[in-house]
């Protein structure tokens, strides 16, 4: 006997939906403290403008699914708003490689998150799956843009990445049910 429950899927979807929109919330305040710190003429704020753009977009999405959905949104949205831009602005003020290093981190604990959401998903909501596997695309190619900014240089990348990630695991976990 199966303990499967038809409002399973439903919660499930929710709470991608609510993980999903404040993830890219709070990495919109992540790119906003870089680019507080490193302003707009250091050659890695072009990059940072770009990805903040592509995870602004992100964000309406969910911010759209939210509203059509009635999902309800996380309680710890002020938390990510501070939390993330104190991230961008620590680790931009260490240096733009610290910065990248950051996104570096960020961007392969979403990855997965992503990779699994679709998994999770299958061929149940094609809507939802269609642009996750988009965002998962710009997100690797933020990963990738950072390691090519020396992301992996930063003295301590080993150290500063594992507590990014577990920072990221955590914030997931979170999120999916406040």
């Amino acid at each position: 006997m199966s303990s499967w429950k038809p409002g399973d899927a439903k919660r499930a979807t929710d709470s991608m939906i609510r993980v999903d929109q404040a993830g890219e919330y709070g990495a919109i305040r992540i790119y906003a403290g870089q680019l507080a710190v490193l302003g707009d003429r250091h050659p890695a704020s072009r990059s940072i403008h770009h990805m903040a753009q592509q995870e602004e977009r992100h964000r309406a999405f969910f911010d759209r699914m939210i509203v059509e959905r009635r999902v309800r949104p996380t309680v710890l949205q002020p938390i990510w708003k501070v939390a993330g831009f104190a991230l961008g602005a620590v680790t931009a003020a260490i240096s733009p490689r610290a910065a990248m290093a950051c996104t570096a981190a960020v961007e392969t604990e979403i990855d997965k998150h992503y990779e699994e959401q679709l998994v999770q998903l299958g061929a149940s909501d094609p809507k939802l799956s269609a642009a996750i596997l988009d965002f998962q695309a710009e997100e690797l190619e933020h990963k990738n843009t950072a390691i090519a900014a020396g992301a992996e240089e930063t003295p301590g990348y080993p150290v500063l990445s594992a507590m990014i990630r577990l920072g990221c695991k955590v914030a997931i976990a979170t999120a999916k049910r406040i």
